[in-house]
Order: structure tokens, then sequence, then C-alpha cells
């Protein structure tokens, strides 16, 4: 199936979901990337222009993020896989200066364009990180909260990246992630760890993600799905 989107010029990408093809100038970058999966998910009408729905979506993930981790001024939070730093952006105004945003990215280039973005924002409150793909590079106890939107079922080693997570957060710190699952059968089904981004079984299911995320000691707070979207928010045990 191919999905229609707005005829920019081709450029290659290894995180599409199954079935889209993406059609996007070098600059618009991952934002045409979670259009196309939006508009998979059902959650961008058809002709929507591609910058007003990814403004609205990015408002309404930062919204029920912020709730999700419970973020106010003061609160140190952290990103994961922060792409050109949208949300990153939208929570560094929430925690204010007198707290902090952690920007985690494998890309240089986008830790570049988080940097830049923070800048024109005049915010000082936001670190850019250069992830791993197996840890996020993160201080011990450094966070009241971490977030990512569609990066967990890129993970290669959830146990490594969980347990790095879990490390991160203070005690009673909240892990908040939005993410898509795979087309049910019978176009696809659930891969393992590494082989989440195949075409066909792109995404994780969200049973898979809450027992990995309680095997690396996560405690669940609230798991929700709708359509091929899930949300899920777990925590740091208290008194670990």
């Amino acid at each position: 199936m191919l999905v229609p989107v707005p005829a920019f010029p081709v450029t290659a990408s290894n995180r599409r979901p199954p079935g889209v093809v993406y059609f996007r100038m070098n600059t618009v970058r991952r934002r045409s990337r979670l259009f196309a999966i939006l508009v998979l998910l059902g959650a961008a009408p058809m002709g929507t222009p591609v910058g007003a729905q990814d403004a609205r979506r990015d408002a309404a993930d930062a919204e029920r993020l912020v709730k999700a981790l419970e973020a106010k001024a003061g609160s140190v939070v952290a990103e994961i896989g922060a792409g050109d730093g949208e949300l990153t952006v939208a929570l560094a105004k929430v925690v204010g200066p007198t707290g902090r945003i952690y920007s985690n990215e494998l890309n240089t280039d986008s830790l570049a364009t988080i940097r830049k973005r923070a800048d024109e924002a005049g915010l000082q409150n936001v670190t850019t990180i250069e992830g791993k793909p197996d840890v996020a590079n993160l201080p011990d106890g450094c966070c009241d909260g971490v977030f990512m939107r569609l990066v967990y079922h890129h993970f290669g080693d959830p146990p490594s990246m969980n347990a790095s997570l879990l490390h991160a957060l203070k005690p009673g710190g909240r892990l908040a992630i939005i993410d898509f699952t795979p087309p049910p059968p019978p176009l696809g089904g659930e891969n393992p760890p590494g082989h989440r981004g195949e075409d066909n079984h792109h995404g994780i299911t969200r049973a898979t993600l809450e027992t990995e995320l309680k095997a690396a000691g996560f405690e669940m707070v609230s798991s929700s799905e709708a359509q091929r979207e899930i949300f899920v928010v777990a925590r740091r045990p208290i008194n670990e």
C-alpha cells in the first residue's frame, strides 16, 4: 500500500512502517516520516498540510507527556531519540530555567539541529547528549522523567537500554513511551529485537513492551492502545 503524501523529492529511509513510501526534503527529515506514520495509523487526515498536522501532533504529544511524567518547573527530563528536537524544546519550556532537558540522539546532524532550535528559542536548559545503540549515556539518577516517541521498537538490545534508562531515573521517576504496533496478520507479526523496524513487521506490541520494561525492574503506571498507537508509562520503584 502506498500512502499518499505531498510530492517532495524522494530520499531513502530505513525506518519506514510497512507499505509506506516517504517523500521528503532533507530539511523536513523526521517530520515527514512522522506524518506518514500518522497517516498509516489514521491520525492524520489525507490532504492535511504536513507542517500543520505535525505542529498539532507535537503539541498534543507534549501535553500528554507533561501529564504522564508529572513534569513541572524545576523538573529534569530526558528525551531519547529526539530527532530534530520538537518535543525537547516543548518540554524545555515547561521545566523552565530551573529545570533541565537532556536531549539524546544518535545522529550528530540532529544534535546540531537541536542545539540550534534551543538557541533560537532562547533556551539555556537543554543539554544534548550523543546516544549509543544500547545505552542512553545519561548520568545515574539524573532524571525525574524520560520519554521517547517512535523510538523504542528500534532498540536492538532492550535489556541493556532499559537498564540504562532505569539507572538514569531517580527513585519514583517515570518513563513514557509513545510507539506503534506491527501490522496484524496476515500482513506480518512481531519480530525480535533488532528486526522490529523491518517492512511488514514494523513496531512492537504493547504486551511485549510491558514485559521488557518489567524485566528491567520498572513498575507499570499506565498503558493504553488506540488503533495501532501505544502509550506506556512506567516508573523506577520508589523503594529500590
